[in-house]
């Protein structure tokens, strides 16, 4: 078995990981983090969603952090959005990629859209459309990849009857989602491996919260199938506001400690993102939830 050389990291903190804050978050701070994050060396942030302030109240100032975030070439800047009205504020904004979902449980895309998996991702088609004739990156994410809070299990069958639809909406690139944190290394493994018959494995991405402390142990499982791009949130932010229990996503630090420890190229600056998950851990009143990162301030708070 070979381990890629190199993968990419999408940072998905500013994004996945405040919205479930229940802290009004100043649009300073969050275009602070975002400047720290870009300067880190990411070549992807996930960095706002374009979504009801009824729904997700912290998303609410997208606009006004995204005209005053200081872009850095090379970094592509993606959005949530859930509908046209969505990506016209997207487009406003200058996202270069949007970010369009559909559940791998019929039970949760009932419940939080009050529609079948086919009907949420049919409402997509254009937003899909419009993405490709503004030249913007369409990526697609497959939420309750590996489990449900309603339903339960959720087996790989069902997440890759997803990925096909994503792939008929004409999504560049998709990523298996475990929502809830419940995927352990072997069902990850055999749901990427039934996802890459319906899409080009380079192409598909992982996403873990770490609700069991399973999320690097599935970053890795991952790596051993050949995928290559996974999404972190800096400090290990995160939840989710429409599934109750969800922890934060795997930390940024600990995936690239992973990373380091296994030679493996990211291009990103550990320490650079190290010191922005204590920023913004500052600024919420609590430690990271990254080991790594709190590994390294205690060790630099005893040579002090």
């Amino acid at each position: 078995m070979s381990l890629p050389q190199k993968v990419k990291i999408i940072e998905v903190g500013p994004r996945d990981g405040l919205q479930n804050e229940r802290q009004t978050i100043p649009v300073a701070i969050k275009i602070e983090l975002i400047n720290r994050l870009s300067q880190a060396g990411f070549s992807n942030i996930e960095a706002v969603s374009f979504v009801s302030p009824k729904w997700v109240p912290q998303m609410a100032t997208s606009s006004e952090v995204m005209a005053g975030i200081a872009r850095q070439p090379g970094v592509t800047y993606s959005a949530l959005v859930p509908n046209m009205r969505g990506f016209e504020a997207a487009l406003a904004a200058r996202m270069d990629e949007v970010v369009v979902f559909g559940a791998a449980s019929e039970a949760f895309s009932q419940r939080n859209l009050n529609c079948s998996i086919a009907e949420s991702i049919a409402r997509f088609a254009d937003v899909a459309k419009a993405a490709k004739q503004h030249g913007m990156t369409l990526r697609g994410a497959v939420s309750c990849a590996f489990g449900c809070p309603y339903q339960g299990e959720v087996s790989p069958q069902a997440a890759a009857s997803v990925v096909a639809q994503l792939r008929d909406l004409g999504c560049d690139e998709i990523d298996l989602a475990d929502t809830i944190g419940v995927g352990t290394p072997k069902k990850v493994q055999a749901a990427f491996e039934l996802a890459a018959r319906e899409f080009p494995l380079e192409r598909l991405m992982g996403h873990f919260h770490d609700t069991y402390g399973q999320g690097v142990a599935n970053v890795y499982a991952s790596l051993e199938v050949g995928v290559t791009t996974f999404h972190t949130s800096v400090a290990g932010l995160g939840g989710c506001p429409f599934a109750k229990g969800a922890t934060g996503n795997v930390a940024t630090e600990d995936v690239l400690y992973l990373m380091q420890g296994l030679g493996i190229e990211t291009g990103i600056d550990l320490q650079a993102v190290v010191e922005a998950g204590l920023f913004i851990s500052q600024h919420l009143g609590r430690k990271p939830a990254s080991r790594a990162a709190n590994a390294f301030t205690a060790r630099a708070q005893q040579t002090a």
